[in-house]
């Protein structure tokens, strides 16, 4: 059975918060509600993230690869009912990525040139969630233009058409981080001290249980519990720099239990977690393990 979000204890004024954020919208938008799933390991992670959302905050969720930041950002959204626009950063995002772009239009025969909103200004214009995935894997010079839209403002002006752009009730900005991840910078001080942070930990123990049976295919209780054994060892692993973060990624388990209904549990771990990782050092790490619990 899934986590019921509804059990979460607010006060009444945080319900109402929430209540007033929920929106009717279109068809088109309705696909933008996150499906939740997040399966806290402290409920205080949701309770926190909901209240900061509810007062107009921003929220940085914080943790390692796989700790499921996605799956709470998309939880956040179906709590509040609320469409969310994704940014997903690398080096190469720049403005248009952000904002949007120019594009020429031909419409009955007459040429026009038309801006197309990219997320943040769709985000803003319509009261909407957006959420800004491994916010440190863009460029420092890159992030700025975001300044206005994470203050108290929550205002920008468009550069590519001069508007200013003022964000609708409702607007919430939760972006998402991993600290010390190959290919990140460190955020600006400047920037981070616009969001409340909430960290994000691995989920282990019974909530990992819960996110395997309701989330995989696989229906063993006995095997999934041998999964979470293989887990709980792999972040122990990761906590003392024996192997990298993606060796304990709940994403790349959910994929071995999937695979793991068809396919022997070694060979499953195989394909969904030891040929995901570069170093053999690893490799062997996670096969020595995996062969311990799955012998």
């Amino acid at each position: 059975m899934s986590f019921d979000y509804t059990t979460l204890q607010f006060p009444q004024k945080i319900r109402e918060l929430i209540e007033q954020r929920k929106q009717t919208s279109s068809t088109e938008d309705q696909l933008l509600v996150g499906q939740g799933g997040y399966t806290p390991s402290d409920e205080s992670i949701l309770i926190d993230a909901v209240i900061a959302l509810s007062l107009g905050k921003n929220v940085l969720l914080k943790g390692p690869t796989g700790s499921g930041k996605t799956k709470l950002a998309e939880t956040l959204s179906a709590i509040f009912a609320q469409p969310m626009h994704s940014i997903n950063c690398s080096v190469d995002l720049d403005a248009e990525a952000l904002l949007g772009f120019k594009t020429i239009q031909d419409l009955n025969g007459k040429t026009s040139i038309e801006f197309v909103a990219g997320p943040v200004i769709q985000a803003m214009n319509k009261g909407h969630l957006l959420y800004i995935d491994e916010i440190n894997m863009a460029k420092p010079e890159t992030l700025p233009v975001l300044n206005g839209v994470l203050d108290y403002r929550k205002m920008i002006t468009n550069p590519f058409t001069g508007e200013v752009v003022k964000a609708q009730s409702g607007f919430g900005v939760i972006a998402a981080i991993n600290e010390g991840y190959v290919g990140t910078v460190p955020l600006n001080e400047a920037l981070k001290n616009r969001f409340v942070v909430i960290d994000v930990p691995y989920v282990q123990s019974e909530a990992l249980t819960e996110v395997l049976i309701v989330q995989s295919q696989l229906e063993d209780q006995k095997l999934i519990a041998k999964f979470v054994s293989l887990s709980a060892d792999l972040i122990t692993q990761v906590r003392n720099g024996q192997v990298s973060e993606e060796a304990a990624s709940v994403r790349a388990l959910l994929d071995t239990c999937d695979l793991a209904v068809y396919l022997p549990p070694l060979r499953a771990i195989q394909r969904g977690i030891i040929e995901k990782l570069e170093d053999d050092r690893e490799k062997a790490a996670v096969q020595n393990i995996a062969e311990t619990i799955f012998e």
